[in-house]
C-alpha cells in the first residue's frame, strides 16, 4: 500500500492545481508548497537526502491530494517524510504530549474543574507556551468531568434486529460526551441495537506528528476490538470524521498497516453521516423531524471530504423542516488537529482559517455545524459562534430530548 502512495510521484506533471488550493503556502513561507515538499521533493528522499524541516509546516489537510487531477497521493507522501523528518531528529517532547489524548484525558478528567481552570489561566498559558511550547492563545477543550465511556457502560441499548458499532474517538469521550450520546440515541431511534466497545485512541495525532511505531500499535489494539464485530457483519460507525478516516483508510495507506484486524475494520467503517443518509437513501431512515427554526451554516471539515462521501449532513439537513442550511465553501478552518496549537503554527492557522471565519460571520448563524470535533472548537475560538456535530440538530429535531 505505501509504495503504491510512493510510486504515485510520478504521476506529478508539475501542473501546480495542489499549489493553487493549499492554504497553508498562501500563509506562510514557511511552507513552500505541497508539489514541492512533495513528489518534488520526494525524488530527492528516495537518493538518501533527508527531509528538511519545511515538510512539518504541512498540516495534513489532504485538499493537495484531493484536488489533483493525476491521483497523486501529495498529503501522504508528505505525512511519511515528516515520520523521516522526526526519526531522523528526535520528536520534541511537545508533540509526544499532545499526540496522546487518551493519556492526557485520563489524567484530565478525574480534576476536570482544575484542569479547566488551569487550562484558562493566563499566567499559566503564559508559562505553558515558553516551556513546552503550546501557543497561549490555542483553542483548547474542556474536560467534561465524565467520560462517555462510563455512560456507555450504565446504558442498555434495546434490542433490535440490526446491530451498529460506535466508535467514539477520544474527542467525544473525554471532552463531548453529551455528542456520544445523541449519537447512540439517534442510531436507537432509527432502529438499532448500539454496541461501545472499550476503545482507546486511533494513533492519528502520533502519525500526525511523525510517530509512526506508536501510532502503529495504537490503531492495531483498536482493531483488535472492533474486528470481532466486523467480521460478524456489524458496521462500525464514527461520529468523528478524522479518526474515522483513520481506520477507513489513514491506517493503511500511509502507517503501512495491513494485518487482518485493520483490514476488516476498515471495509466496515462508515462515518455518521455517510450512515444515516445511506439509511435514507434505501427508505430505512425515519424522517418524523419536527421542525427547527434555524439558520445554520455549515463547514465541511478536510477530513471529512477526504472520505470521498460528498457532504452527506446537507442532505440530511434537507429532511428537517424549518432548518435552513448555508454551505460554506472556505476549504480549512486552520486548526489540523494539533497543528493550531503549537507556538510557531497558531498565527498561521489563524490565517488559514479567517476566510472560514468571517463567512460565518457574515451568515449570521444562529450556531454553526462541522463533523469534526477539532474544527468545531477551532470555530468557536475564531468566529465566536457556537458550532455543534450534525447530529445535535438531528437530535433535536426527532425529539429526544436535551441535546447537552
Amino acid at each position: 500500500m505505501t509504495e503504491l502512495v510512493r510510486d504515485s510521484l510520478d504521476h506529478c506533471v508539475k501542473c501546480t492545481i495542489c499549489e493553487s488550493f493549499c492554504p497553508y503556502s498562501q500563509a506562510t513561507p514557511l511552507f513552500p508548497g505541497p508539489k514541492y515538499v512533495g513528489p518534488q521533493a520526494e525524488r530527492f528522499r528516495r537518493t538518501g537526502i533527508s527531509p528538511d524541516i519545511s515538510v512539518d509546516y504541512c498540516s495534513g489537510c489532504g485538499i493537495c491530494t484531493q484536488v489533483c487531477p493525476h491521483g497523486v497521493k501529495i498529503a501522504e507522501i508528505n505525512s511519511q517524510a515528516r515520520a523521516q523528518l522526526w526519526e531522523e531528529r528526535g520528536i520534541p517532547l511537545r508533540n509526544q504530549l499532545i499526540a496522546r489524548p487518551s493519556v492526557l484525558g485520563r489524567l484530565g478528567t478525574p480534576v476536570a474543574p482544575l484542569a479547566n481552570w488551569t487550562l484558562r489561566n493566563r499566567v499559566l498559558r503564559r508559562l505553558g507556551e515558553r516551556l513546552l511550547g503550546i501557543h497561549r492563545d490555542a483553542s483548547l477543550p474542556r474536560f467534561a468531568g465524565r467520560t462517555f465511556q462510563r455512560w456507555a457502560r450504565k446504558h442498555v441499548s434495546p434490542a433490535a434486529e440490526r446491530t451498529v458499532v460506535y466508535f467514539h474517538a477520544c474527542g467525544t469521550n473525554y471532552y463531548e460526551p453529551a455528542v456520544g450520546r445523541m449519537t447512540v440515541e439517534v442510531l436507537e431511534h432509527n432502529g438499532f441495537h448500539v454496541v461501545v466497545p472499550p476503545q482507546d485512541c486511533c494513533g492519528l495525532p502520533l502519525q500526525s506528528n511523525g510517530n509512526f511505531p506508536a501510532a502503529r500499535a495504537y490503531v492495531r489494539r483498536l482493531a483488535a476490538n472492533l474486528a470481532p464485530y466486523a467480521r460478524e457483519g456489524c458496521a462500525i460507525v464514527s461520529n468523528s470524521t478524522s479518526c474515522g478516516l483513520m481506520l477507513k483508510r489513514e491506517a493503511r495507506e500511509i502507517l503501512e498497516v495491513e494485518d487482518e484486524d485493520v483490514v476488516v475494520v476498515s471495509d466496515a467503517m462508515y462515518d455518521l453521516c455517510e450512515f444515516l443518509l445511506m439509511l435514507h437513501e434505501c427508505g430505512e431512515l425515519r424522517t418524523d423531524f419536527a421542525p427547527l427554526e434555524l439558520t445554520v451554516p455549515y463547514h465541511a471539515p478536510c477530513q471529512q471530504q477526504g472520505h470521498g462521501i460528498g457532504k452527506p449532513a446537507l442532505d440530511l439537513f434537507a429532511l428537517v423542516p424549518g432548518l435552513r442550511a448555508i454551505e460554506l465553501d472556505a476549504d480549512c478552518c486552520g486548526i489540523a488537529g494539533t497543528y493550531g496549537l503549537k507556538k510557531e503554527k497558531y498565527e498561521i492557522s489563524m490565517t488559514v482559517g479567517e476566510r472560514l471565519f468571517g463567512q460565518l460571520r457574515a451568515s449570521n448563524g444562529d450556531l454553526a455545524a462541522c463533523d469534526s470535533e477539532t474544527c468545531r472548537w477551532q470555530i468557536e475560538h475564531g468566529a465566536d459562534i457556537h458550532a455543534v456535530h450534525p447530529v445535535e440538530l438531528l437530535h433535536r429535531a426527532y425529539g429526544l430530548g436535551a441535546a447537552a
